[in-house]
């Protein structure tokens, strides 16, 4: 093998490595909202709605993907000033434009094709979350409250896919419990964002212009409050109990009572709410209780 294949294949290897930090393959850990309905709606053990489920969460992990390659495309100027985004590969100038769009393009169309398998009210709100993505993108995410609202939908869509793809009513309170969970990690961003970048926060992204520190800790109490007021409800609720036919889904409220505290206490005290996949991958507390919440849900709900 001569040098310049060497080079060649060097520069290769580079160029994949840098398309899969594109896409961010950790922040998929948020499409396992796409299963929450398949484990709630009793399907777990259904073989069929698994491998249906599965395909959703690709299809979304595809389509995610792609809007965070969008994103990073009109975000490459302002990323290069942000010291936690300066490494991605556009900002860094690792790839060009036009190899991010190809990737983009390649994702959207994975996204395409598992969406119409899925069938017509899949591919729905697939478009949806698609329009919603560029709609964040150009417009939404440098307007003051509308940009965590429109984050929190996507994750509200994210959920509704689930139960489409495997045919399962999506339970109001789901809706309500995640876009207000959504919410609260959203606003953590925020909130950590304003410290991180200090002065350069406006430059980085214009609607934190509008925030405050304390205006952002207000909102981010009101949300985690409602979050988990609404959760210890729907455990206790009579029409949720006669749904999924167990009344001790309340044991459950302790993990997410301390999930919640335990975030709160990151975001505070440390300053760790820039990224809830990065917080619950490298805290050990908080994924005991999210392991522990799992696992309590499952024992409940299937034995």
């Amino acid at each position: 093998m001569n040098a310049a294949t060497k080079l060649n294949d060097s520069r290769s290897a580079g160029q994949l490595a840098a398309i899969v930090r594109l896409v961010r393959p950790r922040q998929w850990l948020k499409n396992t909202l796409v299963l929450a309905a398949l484990m709630f709606g009793q399907r777990l053990f259904v073989f069929h709605d698994v491998v249906l489920a599965a395909v959703a969460f690709v299809a979304f992990c595809a389509l995610s993907s792609a809007g965070y390659v969008l994103n990073d495309i009109a975000d490459r100027e302002a990323d290069r000033l942000n010291p936690e985004k300066c490494d991605r590969p556009l900002a860094r100038g690792d790839l060009t434009v036009a190899a991010a769009s190809r990737a983009a393009l390649a994702l959207a169309v994975i996204a395409v094709v598992l969406s119409i398998l899925l069938g017509r009210a899949f591919v729905g709100i697939a478009v949806l979350y698609a329009v919603l993505q560029l709609v964040y993108s150009l417009w939404a995410k440098h307007q003051v409250i509308i940009d965590v609202i429109a984050v929190a939908i996507g994750f509200v869509l994210r959920a509704f896919a689930g139960g489409v793809a495997i045919n399962v009513a999506v339970s109001p309170w789901l809706v309500f419990i995640t876009f207000v969970l959504a919410l609260f990690l959203v606003l953590a961003r925020r909130r950590h964002e304003l410290i991180a970048l200090g002065d350069d926060a406006i430059a980085h992204r214009s609607a934190l212009s509008d925030y405050s520190v304390r205006l952002v800790d207000q909102m981010i109490s009101l949300v985690a409050g409602a979050t988990l007021v609404s959760y210890m409800i729907y455990t206790a609720s009579a029409e949720v109990e006669a749904k999924l036919g167990t009344r001790h889904l309340y044991l459950t409220v302790p993990f997410v009572a301390f999930g919640i505290l335990r975030y709160l206490y990151l975001i505070d005290e440390r300053n760790e709410g820039g990224d809830p996949a990065d917080a619950l991958i490298h805290d050990r507390p908080l994924m005991l209780a999210v392991a522990l919440w799992i696992l309590t849900d499952l024992a409940l709900l299937y034995f």
